[in-house]
């Protein structure tokens, strides 16, 4: 009489946990699949590169003004090198000129500082001083993207190709989001002494200030630098920093419709890295190295052209409704 009352017992219990399977299965499908169709993300501890979280982070993307971190990356090697000092002065040649916009229009013949070069080119993402910076270390723009591509190969960042100085459109030039990371990744590691230039929020250049395109810099606690990007193939990307209690975080962002879709997923993953990172470093972590490449969605770059919402891509959506004038007083 006892058997029959034991397997009374089990058969709820059997029910609930098969039930309980169900639910996990659901949840866990629904997070992969919001997973797979997320635009290309990474977030790390910079000190160490180990990965707390990566969406699709091998596929291949447009990097825009990320490009300007590896001319960025070669402009501190210089300095480190000697070969240059934050005084030295370079001079703007018709080709860095005549570079369209973001620029700060030097006259042909004019000169910066590099410290002011640095700063124009991480501020206001000028295209022209680019070109100045990498004309004054390598002789001509040429020279110094091959030199791009040299220390790329070196960094590991073998999903990238650089054929211009400033992320200016070119369809053969990209990038990935670990790629991205791992040049991030270097630069803090190999010069520490001028992790300052990122986190500068508006530079003075001539009589003109120019305000950081990186708005986190002031909406996110404990943000730090580093650099936004955006033309209309490749949506609005940023690479992002912040420090909390000693963890240096830095997260890539590929591929945002607007600039504050962008940043609201970058500061969200900050967020959670800062959240989560405890935990996930007990259960272990892969670092940017060792991160198995994700081959299946490891696709070459693609415009996202007809997704991005600004106006001067096609964009044909609702204006913003325009500010009413207040009544004078």
């Amino acid at each position: 009489m006892k058997t029959p009352a034991k397997s009374k017992v089990r058969a709820p219990i059997a029910r609930k946990t098969i039930l309980a399977a169900i639910v996990s299965a659901l949840i866990i499908c629904i997070f992969w699949t919001g997973q797979s169709q997320a635009q290309p993300a990474i977030v790390f501890n910079a000190k160490n590169g180990n990965v707390i979280s990566a969406d699709d982070p091998d596929r291949q993307w447009y990097p825009a003004s990320l490009t300007k971190l590896m001319t960025v990356y070669l402009t501190f090697e210089a300095l480190s090198q000697g070969k240059i000092t934050l005084k030295s002065k370079i001079k703007c040649s018709r080709r860095a000129h005549r570079q369209p916009p973001s620029r700060i229009g030097v006259p042909v013949g004019g000169r910066l500082s590099v410290e002011q070069a640095l700063k124009s080119v991480i501020v206001k993402s000028a295209n022209d001083v680019t070109v100045m910076l990498a004309e004054h270390i390598a002789g001509s723009e040429k020279t110094f993207v091959n030199k791009m591509n040299l220390t790329a190969q070196r960094l590991k960042m073998t999903r990238t190709k650089f054929t211009n100085t400033n992320g200016l459109p070119d369809k053969s030039q990209v990038t990935t989001a670990r790629d991205m990371a791992l040049l991030s990744h270097a630069l803090f590691k190999d010069f520490p002494k001028y992790a300052h230039f990122f986190a500068t929020k508006e530079a003075k250049i001539g009589k003109r200030t120019y305000r950081s395109h990186n708005t986190l810099l002031k909406s996110l606690r404990g943000s730090n630098g580093m650099k936004t990007g955006f033309i209309c193939d490749s949506g609005f990307n940023i690479v992002a920093s912040a420090k909390r209690n000693n963890l240096q975080l830095i997260a890539v962002v590929l591929g945002g419709t607007t600039a504050g879709e962008r940043n609201r997923r970058a500061a969200k993953l900050l967020e959670n890295g800062f959240y989560s990172y405890f935990w996930k470093s007990l259960l272990g972590m892969k670092s940017l190295e060792k991160l198995p490449i994700d081959k299946k969605n490891a696709i070459r770059a693609r415009s996202i052209r007809k997704q991005v919402k600004v106006r001067s891509c096609g964009y044909r959506g609702p204006r913003k409704p325009a500010k009413k004038k207040s009544a004078a007083l």
